[in-house]
């Protein structure tokens, strides 16, 4: 369960004196913040989902505070307890949001120094800017949502696989352009798929490895001036190496354009697959049949049975698409490092990831419990499918590709004429045509 904002008159009422030490900064300003500003500067209502990832962070680097002996042991052991014990609120809804915790750095923080005292809870900042801050937490969290996606991802392939091995020899009609091709089995166009997902799965793998580098230590902008151990850092939180320009990582944010863009595209191969299933699974054609548990009805209409688990996995491209677009368009209008208009990156990559771990997990369902139609696969079979057959059959015969090609489409077009199905016509009409 997790613990909204709310603002209540009398939490807005309160003096901003009364709450200046929530803050991280400050120090400078006469005046506080504005409660329309408090309200509109805060994010904590959707960062907060990075309140484990924040932590863990928090408690590396006082390990880190501890090597450069800015920190005692005894310190450390506080530090981490408290943290620890955040972690608990934060997990069982416990944590009470005050007025003035503008994000979860400072929620965190602010909690923190309730419990083991602003003295040595005050320390755990030093030389430490929210801006790398942040870029941890961000990866941190999204390196661990993508480990959990991946396993969602793989969990379909599996599934995908199963199905096709029980209908290895159901045949269908296979489509171009939406017309009828020629014969594939049903199995084919399962796997179909799951290569596309393979393909999506080390593209995903991939990026995870680009994304997986350490910024803490880089400071706001310039680095840390207290010979921090960020290969110890990098060490501790799982990170394969550290950034190399602290300018560069604390306003880095192409590992999320890479989720974003990775989400687009394969939410584009789940719509591709839906639209096929949508088409096949209507009157129509009749080919599967969409099981009830993942299907809608019509609130007029009783007869209606519609594939809408389908229909929104379609729908729900756009919105995904819709936050690639979104980010793309805050990183084009800032200048480098770190700027404010980047607190916009979290609450699409958070939409993304929830969006496409729903989608992977719908589409699983609606396979793994379809049913296939094998009589009306075959039905629709018609023997103009086997066209191409009769330019190889004349290839082997030694007639050329290209005269072959025109034969067979004049066997299509004599039994058009006729009337009849190409296998019903008589030798002597092959023969006139070759």
């Amino acid at each position: 369960m997790e613990t909204s904002i709310k603002y209540s008159s009398l939490e807005k009422s309160i003096k901003i004196e009364d709450n200046k030490d929530n803050k991280l900064w400050g120090g400078r300003f006469e005046k506080g913040l504005d409660p329309l500003m408090e309200e509109f500067n805060s994010s904590l209502k959707f960062d907060k989902r990075l309140y484990s990832a924040d932590i863990t962070g928090s408690i590396a680097y006082a390990k880190a505070l501890r090597k450069c002996d800015l920190l005692k042991e005894s310190e450390v052991n506080l530090i981490e307890e408290g943290l620890e014990n955040i972690r608990s609120e934060w997990l069982s809804g416990m944590f009470a949001i005050k007025w003035g915790d503008e994000d979860i750095h400072t929620a965190n923080e602010r909690r923190l120094k309730e419990l083991i005292g602003a003295e040595i809870g005050g320390k755990l900042h030093t030389g430490r800017s929210r801006n790398d801050q942040v870029s941890t937490d961000m990866r941190l969290w999204l390196r661990d949502s993508i480990r959990e996606l991946l396993k969602c991802m793989y969990k379909l392939i599996e599934v995908i696989i199963k199905r096709s091995l029980q209908y290895t020899e159901a045949i269908m009609p296979g489509y171009t352009h939406l017309q009828r091709a020629q014969p594939v089995y049903f199995s084919h166009w399962l796997l179909s798929f799951a290569f596309m997902y393979q393909q999506d799965c080390e593209r995903l793998l991939s990026s995870l490895d680009r994304m997986n580098v350490c910024p803490l230590g880089s400071g706001a902008i310039s680095g840390n001036p207290f010979n921090i151990d960020r290969d110890f850092l990098a060490k501790e939180l799982g990170f394969n190496s550290c950034s190399m320009n602290s300018m560069h990582a604390v306003g880095d944010r192409d590992f999320i354009a890479e989720f974003h863009f990775w989400s687009s595209l394969t939410v584009i191969h789940f719509s591709k697959m839906a639209e096929d299933m949508l088409i096949f699974s209507s009157k129509e054609f009749d080919f599967i049949e969409i099981s009830d548990s993942f299907s809608t009805g019509s609130s007029l209409m009783p007869q209606k049975k519609n594939a809408d688990s389908l229909e929104l996995i379609r729908g729900k491209s756009g919105r995904i698409i819709g936050n690639l677009t979104a980010l793309l368009v805050i990183l084009k209008g800032i200048p480098s490092t770190f700027n404010k208009d980047l607190q916009e990156d979290k609450e699409g990559m958070f939409d993304s990831m929830d969006t496409m771990k729903s989608v992977i997990q719908v589409m699983t369902g609606a396979i793994d419990t379809l049913t296939l139609n094998r009589s009306k696969c075959i039905e629709a079979l018609s023997s103009d499918m086997l066209a191409t057959d009769i330019a190889y059959y004349l290839v082997r015969k030694g007639v050329s590709f290209r005269k072959s090609h025109e034969l067979a489409g004049s066997v299509v077009a004599t039994a058009e004429r006729l009337g009849v199905e190409i296998h019903n016509l008589p030798l002597n009409a092959f023969k006139e045509i070759s």
